[in-house]
């Protein structure tokens, strides 16, 4: 794994140069976290594909101190993949970066080979309490992480807490801005301009965007793959890295056919 950055945005990728014979995957992490969050389908899928995970603006080692909408945040990441000039362009996103890739598909489809959205919805309201805890006791929100975020089976796997911590790392005001803009994230009214494949993931113990956020979208976006991961919850990735990087493969396959 390679890290780098450009324009002011730091990101991981699995090879550098990109190779423009292959699709690039770009994965954009949740609220509060950073690109490290994505590090086993970085390594996992860099043998399909182009594998690139950014630290939004304010997160991990990027420039800046993050925003307060989805749109800001769609801005910087097609401004990133224009500056590194991804060959087909598939971004992947979870919860926040969900809404940044479902935002991408909308408004950039046109430019876009295909996109994945992980457990995420097209709406994200966000309950005040969780706001209130980060900018109140950032430590119980880190708390909260591991008892809200990951299935209880996994909750006893000690390098899975970790993983999803040392991710965990934008601080309390990043973190509750991020929140503010999954609240105020609404696109239900615009997947219908979504004309490119997507598939939608989502995890049978995920508490925070449940599986029938995934159902709503997979019945209102043409053309949807959905595949649901089995013992996980909403950090999915990290809790079953493998499951969750065979259903991208054969979606990349898909695309192939």
């Amino acid at each position: 794994m390679i890290a780098r950055r450009q324009n002011g945005m730091a990101f991981l990728a699995g090879q550098w140069p990109l190779d423009p014979d292959r699709p690039t995957l770009v994965f954009i992490h949740g609220s509060g976290q950073q690109g490290s969050f994505w590090q086993a389908q970085v390594d996992g899928l860099a043998e399909a594909a182009n594998t690139i995970a950014v630290d939004l603006p304010g997160h991990g080692n990027s420039e800046g101190d993050g925003f307060r909408t989805v749109t800001d945040y769609t801005r910087s990441v097609m401004g990133f993949i224009d500056a590194v000039n991804a060959p087909a362009p598939i971004p992947c996103g979870l919860s926040l970066g969900g809404a940044v890739a479902l935002d991408l598909l909308i408004d950039q489809g046109h430019r876009l080979k295909a996109g994945i959205l992980a457990n995420t919805g097209a709406r994200l309201k966000v309950l005040p309490i969780i706001i209130e805890t980060i900018e109140n006791n950032y430590a119980d929100h880190l708390k909260g992480l591991i008892e809200f975020a990951v299935a209880p089976a996994n909750q006893e796997d000690e390098e899975v807490c970790r993983k999803v911590l040392a991710c965990s790392t934008a601080g309390p005001l990043v973190t509750a801005n991020d929140f503010r803009a999954c609240n105020a994230f609404d696109v239900i009214d615009q997947v219908s301009h979504i004309h490119v494949p997507v598939l939608v993931l989502s995890a049978v113990h995920d508490a925070l965007t449940p599986v029938k956020y995934a159902n709503w979208m997979a019945a209102n976006i043409d053309g949807v793959r959905h595949i649901t991961i089995d013992d996980a919850g909403h950090m999915s990735p990290i809790e079953q890295p493998d499951a969750f990087n065979a259903a991208i493969l054969g979606f990349l396959g898909s695309l192939d056919r």
